[in-house]
C-alpha cells in the first residue's frame, strides 16, 4: 500500500486497515513460527504498513490539535 493511499482513507477505514494489518501480522508471525510461512518478506510489507497507518494517524491528531488550539 503506498503512502498515497493511506492518506486518502478516512479515518473509520484507516483504523479498520490498523487493526486488519496488525492481525494478518499475528498470523504471520504464528505461520513463521509453525514453519507454514513461505514468503516471509510479507511480515515485513505488513509491518511497514503498519507503522504508515500509524503515522498518518499520529499525524491527523497533531493536525486536529493544532487547528483547535487556533479556535482558542
Amino acid at each position: 500500500m503506498a503512502d498515497d493511499v493511506v492518506r486518502d482513507l478516512d479515518d473509520e477505514t484507516l483504523i479498520a486497515r490498523l487493526e486488519e494489518a496488525r492481525e494478518e501480522l499475528f498470523n504471520l508471525r504464528f505461520q513463521n513460527a509453525t514453519g507454514q510461512l513461505t514468503n516471509t518478506a510479507r511480515i515485513a510489507q505488513v509491518k511497514r504498513e503498519i507503522a504508515r497507518c500509524l503515522t498518518e494517524a499520529r499525524a491527523r491528531e497533531i493536525a486536529a490539535a493544532e487547528a483547535l488550539a487556533q479556535q482558542e
